[in-house]
């Protein structure tokens, strides 16, 4: 198991499934972190996802980890379990960097110990676990985009409020993550985490910068409208402002995140992307650059919160 960034000859990865995948009961983690908009906790829909969301994901999924098996890559699967909130997104749970596989301190309650239904597939796993007691969340988040769910009481981050550049990390600080979870990482890797503040909120950072290659990467410029919000050494890079992305919908009342999902590729290498199958406007711009698109369905992004950076979690990429 060796991946230190985002872009480097794809060689094994895990793909997610949408089994058993569900909203759980309302609780602070959730109502803090994933439903600070809603005014009414009665608006929030819990349980299962219909079962046509899971066949069709699925189903979808598949024809990714078909398109990877044939560029070469090993593709390995969470195993179907009884889950608390879902499997689809095991970018969400752990971070590969060199060789660790940090199992990271989520704050969603119901995503305690998620990693555990890929945890066969994974070496030299460093797990960290935090009380998630309600100290954590802010109260005054509810109503309120400006202010995060999370207060410093412990460190708590996804593990997808991270993206990997070789020797350096950029961290996301939002609802999903703290400063105190970012301070916790630089304890224990050895690349430099560089943290972003106060350019999204909701939640993650893949679907707000992509790393492309060293030098090059993608930006929501709805978010980022500037390349000096972003800390040193990313400045300096070539970047591409994001095209408006072309809606993709969401089943009934289930949306997840915002139309930017759908600018949450992966790269099976420096040239070569898989990419949302509408999003005719980036495959454009990402061409200039000598990046070639695969073109594949993700119908259900935004229904469940993850396209195809998100639905994965690279364990073995070559260096670049």
């Amino acid at each position: 198991m060796y991946s230190k960034n985002e872009w480097g000859q794809l060689k094994k990865v895990v793909v997610g499934i949408a089994d058993n995948a569900r909203i759980p009961e309302v609780d602070a983690s959730l109502r803090h972190i994933n439903y600070a908009d809603v005014t009414d906790e009665l608006d929030i829909p819990t349980g299962k996802y219909p079962q046509i969301v899971v066949d069709e994901a699925n189903e979808d999924l598949e024809t990714f980890a078909d398109f990877l098996r044939k560029e070469g890559a090993e593709v390995v699967r969470p195993d179907i379990t009884e889950c608390n909130y879902y499997n689809y997104c095991p970018r969400d749970s752990v971070i590969v960097y060199k060789d660790k596989a940090i199992a990271t301190p989520m704050p969603l309650r119901a995503r305690r110990n998620e990693y555990q239904a890929y945890e066969r597939h994974l070496e030299n796993v460093h797990p960290y676990d935090i009380i998630r007691s309600d100290d954590l969340y802010n109260t005054k988040c509810l109503g309120d985009p400006d202010v995060l769910a999370l207060t410093e009481a412990e460190p708590a981050f996804d593990a997808a409020n991270v993206l990997r550049a070789n020797d350096d990390l950029l961290y996301l600080v939002s609802n999903s993550g703290n400063k105190a979870g970012a301070s916790l990482l630089q304890s224990i890797v050895d690349g430099k985490v560089h943290t972003v503040e106060g350019i999204y909120s909701y939640m993650h950072l893949d679907s707000t910068v992509c790393f492309l290659r060293d030098g090059l990467m993608l930006l929501n410029p709805s978010r980022v409208k500037d390349v000096n919000q972003l800390p040193e050494p990313f400045r300096h890079w070539d970047y591409i402002m994001c095209p408006e992305p072309v809606p993709i919908g969401h089943y009934e009342n289930y949306r997840n995140s915002s139309n930017w999902v759908s600018m949450n590729l992966f790269s099976v290498n420096s040239k070569l992307v898989a990419l949302e199958e509408r999003q005719e406007p980036l495959r454009k711009e990402l061409e200039k650059h000598g990046i070639e698109c695969a073109m594949l369905p993700m119908r259900h992004a935004i229904t469940l919160g993850g396209c195809f950076h998100c639905v994965t979690n690279d364990l073995i990429r070559e260096d670049d």
